[in-house]
């Protein structure tokens, strides 16, 4: 069950991040919109909790700052409101 929750949101990961890119490639999302912070974000998060369950650093590190830099993206956007 555990490698099943793994592989889902690894998925779901690279699928939120691809998503984001091409939205956004295409004009049909803005960079500094809610909807492309919360995909690269949340993205970024699964691709960080496969690769450490399955110890591939590197991805796992270049997610975790991918991660904060959507965080404080997010912040700062929630803060304008």
């Amino acid at each position: 069950m555990k490698k099943l929750w793994l592989d889902v949101f690894g998925w779901y990961g690279m699928v939120a991040i691809v998503a984001a890119y091409f939205l956004n490639s295409f004009s049909l999302i803005d960079a500094s919109g809610l909807t492309y912070q919360l995909l690269n974000t949340t993205g970024a998060v699964g691709i960080v909790l496969v690769s450490r369950a399955r110890r591939a650093y590197q991805p796992m590190v270049l997610n975790i700052v991918w991660t904060i830099i959507g965080l404080a993206a997010l912040i700062k956007m929630f803060m304008r409101v």
